[in-house]
């Protein structure tokens, strides 16, 4: 009898696992990488096993040009991979270059560009479809290592949302379809450094952060029909940062860091919830979420971190308990943070030293890493399977435990430049360089 007791009990805790592992693996939103961020927005695959080592002739499923240039991250879906280019067409024109205060290191306009996605098959590479969304004349040009085609996607499987910045957004069916776009103006940014700030979705909302030299504004669209939910103007210019959404006691709020300061926007209304001043004048790092805890970064002209409890958090915030920590040693410009568990790991400005501290307490308790064999980082590291993701512009891509003691574990190099993130799928890691895209698979 209590053998009997104990198989039926052993066979009902198997159904359990069982239960919660399909329910895990058919999460499909947690297996895919759907946005610039990864499925989470904390750079984490939390099902994904991609490759350690690589190189031009090893693990390499597939590799393809991408016509044009763009920065933007690839987004996985299915059997789908999503990606945007600006392709230069017609005949060269006398350089247009930006007149924005201060602009240098500027790229000028000399062509027209389609700017274009493409939706191809995640396993052989080949091109399901294509379809040109736009034909404009660049309004700015940009930095020299930035691109027309910045902004990275977003999908929920069922649509697709390709956002151009000054050149529309567009929502599509997963075939290519468009149902709907917008003509959002043009953006004039500082110092004429180009556009990157990506899209995010969250239930039935399409958020936009749209901030220039210009009239700033946060908005938000129903995601099915493109109709203007709220619009929130805003006090902050040109940053490159996306935005987040966290819910805090049951309701989303839409995170947004600016110039010199974050804010919390309520996702129904737009009004701001909080606000917290002590970030740079320059904000390309995005926010990061986890545990009724935001984490904001920045670099160049000040160096900050911010770690604030999301409960409670109303009106100015700055220099309040809702700060729970700050670090000004070490913080992120171009490369976003990476929360891992329960640590933080971020890029001194774009350089390899990485830190990593405690997220709920801001403790260091080993590093900095100076990273041997990697230079400027624009990508933002990514994780899976305990293992840290690091890809720099001269195609070099650094594999690290995620352990106590840290270590590099490969160094891999293909012969391409690195500006885009890394996306992470299964046991694949999608790779957009200045030459190809790459799909990296054990062989």
């Amino acid at each position: 009898m209590f053998r009997q007791l104990v198989s039926v009990l052993l066979v009902y805790l198997l159904l359990i696992v069982t239960a919660i592992n399909y329910g895990q693996v058919n999460d499909e939103a947690s297996r895919y990488w759907s946005e610039w961020r990864g499925p989470l927005s904390t750079g984490v695959a939390p099902y994904a096993d991609p490759p350690v080592e690589w190189s031009n002739r090893k693990n390499i499923r597939w590799q393809i040009p991408i016509p044009g240039h763009g920065h933007s991250t690839p987004i996985v879906w299915g059997d789908y991979v999503f990606i945007t280019t600006a392709v230069p067409h017609g005949d060269v024109l006398e350089p247009k270059y930006s007149k924005a205060l201060g602009a240098h290191d500027n790229l000028p306009v000399t062509r027209h560009h389609k700017f274009m996605v493409f939706a191809l098959n995640r396993h052989s590479g080949k091109t399901f479809w294509q379809r040109t969304m736009h034909r404009e004349l660049p309004c700015e040009g940009g930095h020299f290592t930035s691109s027309f085609a910045s902004n990275s996607p977003v999908t929920d499987g069922e649509h697709l949302f390709v956002f151009f910045g000054s050149h529309g957004l567009y929502c599509l069916d997963l075939d290519g379809v468009v149902q709907w776009e917008k003509d959002l103006g043009q953006m004039q940014t500082k110092h004429g450094h180009g556009e990157g700030s990506s899209p995010v979705l969250y239930d039935e909302t399409l958020i936009i952060n749209w901030d220039h030299e210009g009239q700033s504004f946060v908005v938000a669209f129903n995601k099915y029909t493109g109709k203007r939910l709220w619009k929130a103007e805003r006090e902050e210019v040109t940053s490159w940062a996306t935005p987040i959404v966290v819910e805090v006691k049951g309701k989303p709020q839409v995170i947004v860091s600016g110039t010199s300061r974050v804010r919390g926007y309520d996702l129904v209304t737009g009004n701001v919830i909080w606000e917290c001043d002590g970030l740079s004048a320059n904000i390309v790092a995005s926010p990061v979420s986890a545990d009724g805890m935001v984490y904001v970064g920045s670099s160049y002209d000040r160096r900050a971190l911010l770690a604030i409890r999301l409960d409670n958090a109303q009106g100015d915030i700055t220099g309040s308990s809702q700060v729970v920590w700050t670090r000004t040693r070490g913080t992120p410009y171009v490369p976003s943070l990476l929360l891992y568990g329960e640590w933080l790991y971020f890029l001194r400005h774009y350089q390899g030293i990485l830190s990593r501290v405690k997220a709920k307490t801001g403790q260091e308790i080993d590093g900095p890493f100076r990273l041997s064999g990697i230079g400027n980082v624009y990508a933002s590291p990514v994780a899976a399977a305990n293992r840290l993701y690091v890809t720099d512009r001269s195609g070099t891509t650094l594999v690290i435990s995620h352990e106590q003691n840290p270590r590099i574990l490969a160094i891999n190099q293909l012969d391409d430049s690195f500006s885009a993130s890394v996306a992470l799928v299964d046991r694949e890691l999608f790779l957009r360089g200045e030459k190809f895209l790459y799909c990296i698979s054990e062989e």
